[in-house]
């Protein structure tokens, strides 16, 4: 602020953020292809909230209230946040975080049948409307729970990349995203036993904001492949969304398959007549 002294919390964190991307596994979160903070950033007042909120102080430990460094940290609220961050979103996309207890009800009938059926190597997931992540965040640590009771010789770090090889996730909103990969990221730097951002590997994902009815080809019967709504060879995406991505993650089969889709009509007529 003192070279700076016109600039705001906003130009603040755009300039934190662009230095941030620098390190390993931010990337492609704070990437400017794709994350929708530069097409829409905050305000200057917007900004100065988002600052003071995640430097308030808890009254009762005198702490930073919202604290990631920590081993049993929860980044559940991120989704609490998300789901209320405007009326409007909240009913177009149906927000709604999945309860813990459905999320581990259904990773019960799918995910572990699965390793049952096809192997640890072989098991792979997707949710196809994935949100802030919670079963993405589930099945990465059932996932990694297994290879860990397997007791295999490779390192911390390349076991949690087989893990998030595994698992995929796509969502119609990008912020949904972003928070999803953040917190699959801060849950792989846990696991990996890293605590400092410099020293982190590079971690990637299966993360792709996109219509999961509408991108991808779909693997059909007797080996044949069912076309989407869109052509592969048009690039049908809005700016925040990854063609190649959505490409990589939709035009493969999964072991299992989870989600808890929003129950809505679409009030778009022609979106409405393609589903």
């Amino acid at each position: 602020f003192r070279a700076n002294p016109s600039h705001s919390d906003r130009e603040f964190l755009a300039d934190l953020f662009q230095d941030l991307a620098r390190l390993p596994g931010m990337n492609e979160l704070l990437d400017q292809n794709t994350n929708p903070l530069w097409q829409i950033g905050p305000t200057a007042d917007g900004a100065k909230l988002v600052v003071d909120f995640f430097r308030a102080i808890d009254p009762e430990s005198g702490e930073v209230r919202w604290e990631f460094a920590h081993e049993d940290a929860d980044t559940r609220f991120l989704g609490d946040l998300y789901q209320d961050l405007s009326e409007s979103a909240r009913k177009r996309y149906a927000l709604l975080q999945t309860p813990d207890f459905v999320e581990s009800f259904i990773l019960d009938r799918t995910l572990e049948p699965a390793i049952k059926e096809f192997g640890l190597e072989n098991t792979t997931l997707i949710d196809p409307t994935c949100g802030s992540g919670h079963f993405l965040l589930g099945a990465f640590a059932r996932l990694l729970s297994h290879w860990e009771q397997r007791g295999d010789n490779t390192t911390a770090t390349v076991r949690v990349q087989r893990v998030l090889d595994a698992i995929a996730g796509v969502d119609v909103n990008p912020f949904a995203i972003a928070i999803a990969r953040f917190r699959l990221l801060l849950a792989a730097l846990r696991a990996a036993n890293c605590h400092r951002l410099a020293d982190a590997p590079d971690f990637h994902f299966n993360l792709a904001a996109g219509d999961s009815l509408l991108h991808g080809n779909r693997p059909g019967p007797l080996g044949q492949r069912l076309r989407s709504l869109f052509d592969e060879d048009i690039d049908q995406v809005y700016e925040v969304e990854d063609a190649p991505a959505l490409r990589r993650i939709l035009n493969r089969s999964y072991s299992a398959v989870v989600g808890n889709p929003p129950y809505i009509t679409p009030k778009d007529k022609a979106l409405n007549l393609a589903y």
